[in-house]
């Protein structure tokens, strides 16, 4: 029976982009007999040690990916007096970033980790926004980051995104006033509820030129002014009810709104993660 050959993949972090690349070059010499030994987390020189006197032992390659100045020398030095191959597998595409950007890496490892980690919350926050949009269902209420409340056009589903992009599970909820607010906005805590506004003459504005790029007319009640005065007059008694801070975005950009959305938020105690 053939021995099977041993390659020690080592790392600071997990480990799975060195093993898979040493999975990539065994398939390319067509050897089903590599074993793949994983060290993984590799934090002092007694953890090397013990991979050195293993791979010495086994007559075995050594491939790895470690950040941390002083394992990675005390690798190459031990593994080059014991006779071991040890491949670095990051340093010279490191090397070529150095020279390119003309700077210096940070060299703290499970980096890659906390960039995946940010990007799965971010998406989860995306959909969040998305299936909680427009007040489609008042269950995301309680376990939204933050509430937007408002009349229709005041930027509630655009910045529900952009904060989603920021890893915010958002929330949004129309306030009409034919239709009771849900129940839910007035057991959750205030901190995390913010009402949007728009000035009289901005909302019709808008509301005039959303009826326009849908073909209908202008003389809808949606657009009537003295329609508009009663829903914001609505609004705001919901949103005083509430005792949550107010915006008016009459003359805001989303960037700026999300901004200050966050900052208030956070100086009245809230919670966050972004």
């Amino acid at each position: 029976m053939n021995r099977k050959e041993i390659v020690y993949v080592v790392s600071d972090s997990v480990g799975e982009t060195a093993e898979l690349l040493v999975k990539a070059v065994a398939s390319q010499f067509n050897r089903t007999d590599v074993e793949i030994n994983h060290i993984s987390y590799v934090e002092d020189f007694k953890d090397l040690d013990n991979v050195i006197t293993a791979a010495k032992y086994h007559h075995s390659i050594i491939a790895y990916t470690i950040v941390i100045p002083s394992l990675k020398q005390y690798l190459d030095e031990r593994a080059r007096e014991s006779g071991i191959p040890a491949i670095d597998l990051m340093n010279p595409l490191m090397e070529a970033f150095i020279q390119k950007f003309d700077t210096e890496p940070v060299l703290q490892p499970r980096l890659m980790r906390k960039l995946d980690e940010n990007y799965f919350r971010r998406v989860e926050a995306v959909e969040f926004a998305v299936r909680y949009d427009d007040g489609q269902d008042v269950r995301g209420i309680r376990h939204a980051d933050i509430v937007l409340i408002g009349v229709s056009r005041t930027s509630k589903t655009p910045l529900s995104m952009y904060l989603a992009h920021k890893r915010f599970k958002v929330a949004n909820v129309p306030l009409i006033p034919e239709i009771a607010p849900p129940d839910e906005l007035f057991t959750i805590p205030k901190t995390k509820c913010v009402g949007l506004i728009l000035t009289p003459d901005k909302l019709n504005e808008i509301r005039m030129e959303r009826l326009k790029n849908l073909g209908l007319t202008t003389q809808a009640n949606y657009a009537n002014f003295d329609r508009i005065l009663n829903e914001l007059e609505y609004a705001e008694k919901i949103m005083k009810r509430i005792g949550c801070p107010v915006i008016n975005v009459s003359n805001k950009a989303i960037e700026e709104t999300a901004d200050l959305i966050l900052a208030m938020l956070k100086k009245k105690g809230a919670v966050f993660h972004g």
